[in-house]
């Protein structure tokens, strides 16, 4: 199902007490998993990223409580939870309605949950998010205004979502910044008191990594902006990847063939720049790029580090391969 089906269900009281997340917008998939996870006097277990064990997962749906309170459990991944697994965690919610259970997935192999065979024989509420669209992004932005009693109206809103090029949940970090004025925000406030991202577009920031500028300051201002350490990192793995391809399909047919490359037409201006930047490097190169940040993200993906240090470290290092 989609967003709108799921926000009926949510209205009409008949939603399921357990869910796959999964889709392209993080924002909405993290916002709902939230909102119906959030239970007061709940036995809330959290698994993030590497951090899922089956056996304790397992363990926390099936267990009885002393008191009554309900057991939740959340997982979020960029891995897939095995299939049986799954289906093993989902089937205690079935025979058990005081528990929830959330697996938030994001990963981009949409096509295994994106099917209503998938929990045909469950309850089970599998969800696909979109980004939201323009009226969408206002709307949510306008809830998180006044949940957090900050006064700006839509047009405003509008603007703030300009600045940030429709990032939902930067412009979500910036209402929380706004809670300290007590006045109504107006866009002079906005130009005054936002930096956007949208001014450090992350293509123009990883170019400035790949020329070998100098880029600390930009960083900091991007994960100021509420930006994860391990989105820009894997932004960045990405972007070299679709710069390796450029690269390698160069080398065998002599020209870029947009369409060929990335599935989908581009402007000349584009291709001809990722096609001069995919040259500048060896095939060598790539691989050791790409060892070293597939080996920072699983760094980054364990308990109590510094990903801020790990970030900046990587950047540095991966300056250094080129």
């Amino acid at each position: 199902m989609y967003k709108n089906e799921l926000d009926k269900h949510i209205q009409n009281q008949s939603v399921s007490n357990s869910f796959v997340f999964f889709g392209e917008s993080t924002f909405l998939i993290d916002m709902y998993t939230k909102m119906l996870t959030t239970i007061d006097d709940a036995n809330t277990l959290n698994y993030y990223h590497d951090e899922y064990d089956f056996n304790s997962a397992k363990a926390h749906l099936s267990q009885g409580s002393l008191f009554g309170d309900r057991n939740i459990l959340v997982i979020k991944s960029e891995k897939k939870v095995p299939k049986k697994e799954l289906d093993i965690l989902i089937d205690y919610c079935e025979k058990n309605p005081d528990n929830v259970f959330v697996y938030a997935y994001y990963g981009s192999d949409h096509k295994t949950y994106n099917n209503k065979k998938a929990f045909a024989k469950a309850t089970t509420m599998s969800v696909r998010f979109f980004h939201p669209k323009d009226f969408e992004a206002q709307n949510i932005v306008a809830d998180v205004a006044r949940e957090k009693k900050v006064n700006i109206d839509k047009y405003t809103i509008s603007h703030l979502l300009s600045i940030h090029n429709g990032d939902v949940a930067l412009s979500c970090n910036e209402i929380d910044k706004f809670r300290v004025y007590d006045k109504e925000i107006t866009t002079k406030d906005i130009d005054n008191l936002v930096y956007g991202l949208g001014e450090i577009n992350l293509d123009d920031f990883i170019k400035k990594i790949l020329a070998k500028k100098e880029f600390t300051k930009d960083l900091l201002n991007i994960l100021e902006h509420g930006e994860d350490e391990i989105r820009v990192l894997t932004a960045i793995t990405s972007y070299l990847t679709q710069l390796y391809m450029f690269n390698i399909y160069i080398r065998v047919n002599g020209a870029p063939n947009a369409l060929e490359i990335l599935g989908y037409p581009a402007p000349k201006f584009v291709v001809d720049e990722k096609a001069a930047i995919a040259l500048k490097f060896k095939p060598y190169t790539y691989s050791k790029l790409h060892e070293l940040l597939l080996d920072s993200e699983l760094k980054m993906k364990s308990s109590n580090v510094d990903k801020g240090a790990i970030l900046l470290s990587t950047l540095i290092r991966v300056q250094k391969l080129l």
